[in-house]
């Protein structure tokens, strides 16, 4: 059995925006504060988190976590990469040994890291930079995580720019997408666990509203659908969620299943 734990389910802005006053920004229910969107994985005694936004740090201390045995990246934008640079905990935890954490990313999301963090890469490092073991993957072929089987799942965030979603097991994450090619959704086909970004219900330009998130999860018929990476505009929780169809949880920082 596995386990995945929302660190975050806001979007890139985070859930209240700075200086917004409207009813979600203000609201006094828990589950209307979103922080960057990220999930951790634990599964055969390994710790995979999924993505390391600006709010990482924060996310780590709140579930308590001691042990990090890798991230997968979905793309580059940083509001899924800005806090890699807060592994140095996980490197120095078990100090004087060094425990560099794995990165798995595509070859674009590859180089804006080495370029971000270039501290972390360079050939004559100082003391305490992050000990990153940054691993290249071919979306085309599954790969292996700790021993864990990897299924990627391409689609496209906007023009030009490709996102990264994971299938593991009977569980698929996917978010920042605004489109699937039919070869990829049939890699969720038997999935149980589908997440799945849903922005707001109107229209976007680059992620699925809640009306193209739930067309993709008729297609899936998945027992459990959870949206995810969710705007201040979609509306309050206790709202949205009566107008969800059976079976599709708004999900929230801080929800936990077991697949």
């Amino acid at each position: 059995m596995a386990r995945l734990t929302f660190l975050g389910t806001g979007t890139s802005q985070g859930v209240p925006v700075i200086g917004c006053r409207c009813e979600v920004c203000t609201s006094a229910d828990k589950r209307d504060n979103r922080l960057r969107t990220a999930a951790m994985v634990e599964v055969e005694g390994k710790r995979i988190v999924i993505d390391a936004g600006p709010d990482f740090r924060q996310q780590m201390l709140r579930e308590n976590v001691s042990q990090l045995d890798a991230i997968l990246c979905t793309h580059h934008h940083k509001d899924h990469t800005g806090g890699i640079d807060d592994v140095r905990a996980f490197n120095f935890i078990r100090y004087p040994e060094i425990c560099p954490v794995d990165i798995y990313a595509t070859p674009k999301t590859a180089c804006s890291l080495r370029k971000d963090y270039d501290y972390a890469f360079a050939e004559h490092k100082y003391i305490g930079v992050p000990e990153l073991r940054l691993h290249e993957i071919d979306t085309a072929h599954n790969f292996e995580v700790c021993g864990v089987k990897i299924t990627p799942i391409k689609g496209t965030h906007a023009p030009g720019l490709e996102v990264v979603g994971y299938r593991i097991g009977a569980m698929a994450y996917l978010t920042d997408f605004k489109h699937i090619e039919p070869e990829e959704v049939e890699k969720l086909m038997g999935v149980e666990h589908l997440v799945v970004n849903a922005l707001r219900f109107e229209p976007h330009h680059s992620h699925f509203n809640v009306k193209e998130a739930l067309a993709l999860i008729g297609k899936v018929a998945p027992t459990r659908a959870y949206l995810t990476h969710v705007s201040h505009r979609m509306g309050q929780y206790q709202q949205v969620e009566k107008t969800l169809p059976d079976g599709v949880i708004l999900a929230y920082d801080g929800l936990r299943f077991e697949f």
